[in-house]
């Protein structure tokens, strides 16, 4: 993998446009990640993600994939884009932050983490080394390196310890990656997760650290489980002049159309969060002018395309009088439409943010957009 800088904001944010090359495409940044946790974005197929979402690369999880339809299948099929069809970048996760979601049913020691299966209580363990083996086996293009992460109200006794906990596995995930080779004649590359709650000392250390290792990218994770949004903020900032400017900076799990502009002017290059897709299956729409409760009353008669600014396919082809209908009836389609339409929102929006990157107003557009993208309408 390389990434290259193609443009950096010049009114006055750390805002830049870049482009990550794989062996399965390049990427444009920033870029948001469509996440497609077992093989699928849910509701929407391949031709509308790559066509009229515009995708340049999903998300799977080491977490589910690893429990079904396990190791075995995606080998014998030839990896996870030959399993699902998706010839573009994938990036996987290692399956930390759905191992820490399992609270009551995991345990974490120095050598790795063990947890009951949340579809059969089955027991099952991740270390560093057979989480490394598990992507490599899965065949994603991006592996991200194996964590604890930590609730975001941890106090530091705690925050310090878990920090602790991923240093080390990290330098084992290193070590394994270092050590096996690609399976399926594509390279793969490797990302460490800088985490260190809302701590900024232990943020600097945790970058420091994962500076030192040398990657292709960074992720910075641990954020928006929990605290304030302008600490999300304050913690990407202090980690900002460490991580090397050089390479890609991944912000896990976030978040709201403003909390990516938001991450952009903060140097963020890459973003994935469910938001789209879970918000859209329950009513919910981002837009250019605010966010839209689609079920609500007042939309029954309007005959108004779902986002008058819109460009997707679902914005010129159907009105929110239909679309609300079709929630109230409990039609399945209400969940499709409403999943695309706010994933190519969120595809447009990054592209937006990368052409007033590149024509130098990024800061100032960003501030007017902010604030119409976090009304209620």
């Amino acid at each position: 993998m390389t990434f290259k800088i193609t443009a950096q904001d010049t009114s006055g944010s750390a805002a830049r446009c870049g482009q990550i090359k794989t062996d399965h495409g390049t990427i444009d940044t920033p870029i948001f990640m469509p996440v497609g946790t077992i093989g699928s974005v849910k509701g929407i197929y391949h031709k509308d993600l790559t066509a009229d979402i515009k995708a340049q690369i999903i998300l799977g999880n080491t977490y589910h994939l690893y429990l079904r339809p396990g190791l075995d299948i995606l080998h014998q099929a030839g990896g996870i884009h030959k399993f699902t069809s998706w010839d573009k970048p994938v990036l996987t996760d290692s399956g930390g932050y759905q191992v820490f979601s399992l609270a009551q049913n995991r345990k974490l020691t120095p050598d790795g983490c063990t947890f009951s299966s949340h579809i059969d209580g089955s027991k099952h363990t991740f270390t560093p080394e057979n989480n490394i083996d598990t992507q490599r086996l899965i065949g994603a293009d991006i592996l991200m390196a194996l964590d604890e992460c930590c609730p975001g109200d941890a106090d530091r006794n705690y925050a310090k310890k878990s920090l602790d906990l991923t240093k080390s596995w990290l330098e084992r995930c290193v070590k394994r990656f270092d050590q096996t080779d690609p399976l399926y004649g594509y390279s793969q590359t490797f990302f460490p997760i800088v985490q260190g709650c809302t701590y900024p000392d232990l943020r600097v250390e945790a970058a420091e650290h994962a500076a030192s290792l040398d990657r292709e990218g960074y992720a910075i994770g641990g954020l928006s489980v929990g605290e304030p949004t302008e600490v999300m903020y304050e913690m990407i900032e202090v980690v900002h002049p460490v991580l090397p400017l050089d390479k890609p900076r991944y912000l896990m799990g976030v978040g709201t159309p403003a909390n990516i502009l938001e991450g952009i002017a903060r140097g963020i290059d890459m973003f994935d969060c469910v938001m789209p897709t879970r918000n859209g299956r329950n009513g919910m729409l981002f837009t250019w002018d605010g966010m839209i409760n689609i079920r609500n009353k007042k939309w029954a008669d309007d005959f108004s395309p779902i986002d008058s600014n819109g460009t997707s396919f679902v914005d010129s082809t159907y009105t929110k009088a239909y679309l609300r209908h079709l929630f109230i009836a409990g039609e399945m389609l209400a969940a499709q439409i409403a999943s695309e339409h706010n994933l190519a929102f969120y595809l447009n929006l990054v592209k937006t943010a990368r052409e007033h990157i590149q024509s130098g107003d990024f800061l100032q557009w960003k501030n007017a957009a902010v604030k119409r993208l976090e009304t209620k309408i």
